[in-house]
């Protein structure tokens, strides 16, 4: 089946996450995306190791579908090679802060003088305008600027998630951007730049809490897992594990009080009466959710809870996540091999699904430099050639 973004070609000059899982995604349905890095692998290649060679977890992750030439773009013949690929492509991705985009030639008016209606879609750590506009940053930065680590926690010390959802959010921002700017290119033929932020993607994910900030001046703390703006909003410690329980709406928490066994009580008492009374007197509720969730199973509480239609899921260990049922059963993992790997990677599939083009994890991740020869035949050099760009370090 045809891609959705087949004939669209994307240079990935990523790192780490940002940029390459943008790429990811728009090669995952169809567009064609030649990774370029330095000789030796870039250090993104490596992080979290899990087989010979370094070969990282993160790059197994977001790297999938996409060729590898390796290049040095400060050299004058690297700049040649560049200039050749660059002139064959549609979108060119650098998370790059600005000074490097402009050291290595990937700046917008450098590749614009090239190919006049090129996609540069970037992204930098805190955004411009603004005093730290040249400042580097990863995922963390966001995290801790936004708001959303000092509300995590019980507040000492305000904890950080570990999860990387600042880097990831501005892939997806970056990736629907890219897209957009396609379309336009397609009515208009005109590029641009596609520009994200990790501190822009904090905020807009953290954006109403600071609304509420703005606007009341409410002033809130961490409350560790207790919710504040509805109840009950907690995870819970059943007989075997943990489980996570969220009512917001009059009509989950009528499904709930009925749940409880308890309607009267609960219902006509005016401290509940709407979702923000029952935040603010949440650990009434979250008290009475407890003692019901202490006397079952993890597995009886959630069906227990799931068939009453009420949000909840167990805690999962790593190990719990990729063995749950359900997870297995709706496809969400593939198994990829990769040279050096003791078995293969279960790798997520793109997180949304198209009815009639769908995306897809078709070729596994590269290994350094794997197409780089196959790359540049097609931009016109010789068997000889190639041979003299390696022999000078360049490739």
């Amino acid at each position: 089946m045809r891609g959705v973004l087949e004939g669209v070609r994307v240079l990935d000059f990523g790192r780490y996450i940002a940029g390459p899982y943008c790429a990811t995604l728009l090669a995952d349905f169809g567009a064609e995306v030649i990774r370029v890095e330095r000789r030796d692998g870039s250090e993104d290649r490596f992080v979290a190791p899990v087989g010979e060679g370094g070969a990282g977890a993160l790059f197994l992750q977001v790297n999938r579908n996409k060729k590898s030439v390796t290049l040095d773009p400060m050299k004058a013949e690297g700049q040649e090679v560049m200039r050749r690929l660059v002139a064959t492509a549609d979108v060119v991705v650098a998370n790059l802060p600005p000074q490097t985009l402009r050291a290595m030639k990937l700046d917008y008016d450098s590749l614009k003088a090239i190919k006049p209606d090129i996609i540069l879609t970037t992204a930098t750590a805190f955004g411009n305008p603004g005093p730290w506009s040249d400042r580097v940053g990863f995922d963390g930065v966001g995290q801790v600027m936004s708001g959303a680590v000092y509300m995590t926690g019980a507040g000492d010390p305000p904890y950080r998630a570990a999860v990387n959802w600042v880097d990831f959010g501005t892939a997806l921002h970056c990736a629907f951007g890219t897209l957009a700017a396609l379309i336009e290119r397609g009515n208009s033929g005109r590029g641009q730049i596609v520009e994200g932020a990790l501190l822009a993607t904090a905020l807009s994910f953290t954006n109403a809490t600071l609304i509420e900030q703005a606007v009341i001046d409410v002033n809130r703390v961490p409350t560790g897992n207790l919710g504040q703006t509805s109840a009950p909003s907690d995870i819970y410690r059943t007989r075997d594990g943990w489980v996570l329980c969220q009512v917001t709406g009059n009509p989950l928490f009528r499904r709930w009080a009925k749940l409880m066994g308890e309607e009267a009580q609960w219902l006509n008492d005016p401290r509940f009466a709407d979702d923000i009374s029952r935040g603010n007197h949440g650990k009434i509720i979250s008290e009475r959710t407890a003692r019901w969730c202490a006397g079952r199973t993890t597995q009886e509480a959630v069906d227990t809870l799931g068939a009453a239609m009420i949000p909840t899921g167990p805690v999962l260990s790593p190990q719990q996540a990729l063995d749950h049922p359900h997870i297995r059963a709706a496809g969400f993992m593939q198994e990829i091999d990769y040279p050096g790997l003791p078995r293969a990677a279960p790798v997520a599939r793109a997180a949304v699904k198209l009815s009639e083009t769908p995306g897809k994890i078709a070729a596994r991740p590269p290994t350094i430099g794997e197409h780089t020869d196959s790359v540049l035949s097609e931009l016109g050099y010789d068997t000889a050639a190639i041979a003299a760009l390696r022999q000078g370090g360049i490739i």
